[in-house]
């Protein structure tokens, strides 16, 4: 195998890039100017060096334990358990939510050969039962791996002293009645 094959069949292996974009994207790193294909290099090398996860919520991080969970900001009684890192980038983003957080990375998912054992259901379970948490909002996808893996968390969670939230679901701002479906609309009227 030539380099521009392997270079075009490992840009295939991230998720959402077929052979097409792979190619495109090969050709495209040939093109350009040495010293910024190989600053693109280095920052891979770097990021795959440098990130971990943290050793109190699992999001990825540079130290540790993370900013978030160092933060004498932070919420502390309140943890929002999310599915990926990329969930967190999202509740930041919004400026919003001062708790913090528990990534799973990843969902229950049977079809997938993902069970309980696979993600941070454990950890998550060794927090709440050495912390003081007073709320806990489980912000999973709204799929079915996602309400599958919220319910078994509710289920083993239920026993313990802690209010069990979920985000408010329904319409979108700026949404029109008269193009929502019947589930989106059921449970905006379910959840007000």
């Amino acid at each position: 195998m030539d380099s521009i094959d392997n270079l075009i069949e490992q840009l295939s292996r991230f998720p959402g890039i077929g052979a097409k974009t792979a190619q495109r994207l090969a050709y495209h790193l040939i093109r350009m100017p040495e010293m910024d294909a190989k600053s693109i290099a280095q920052a891979i090398i770097d990021a795959k060096d440098n990130i971990k996860f943290c050793s109190n919520c699992f999001n990825i991080t540079e130290v540790d334990p993370c900013i978030i969970c160092t933060s004498v900001e932070r919420d502390t009684s309140c943890m929002c358990v999310v599915e990926q890192p990329l969930d967190v980038i999202a509740f930041e983003k919004t400026r919003v939510y001062k708790g913090v957080y528990h990534v799973l990375h990843g969902a229950i998912s049977p079809i997938n050969g993902i069970g309980p054992q696979e993600i941070k259901i454990n950890e998550l379970i060794t927090r709440l039962e050495t912390g003081h948490f007073k709320e806990i909002i489980l912000a999973t996808n709204v799929n079915l791996d996602g309400e599958a893996t919220a319910m078994y968390i509710h289920q083993i969670i239920s026993k313990m002293d802690v209010e069990i939230t979920r985000p408010a679901r329904g319409l979108p701002f700026g949404g029109d009645l008269e193009y929502a479906d019947q589930t989106t609309l059921s449970k905006a009227i379910e959840g007000r």
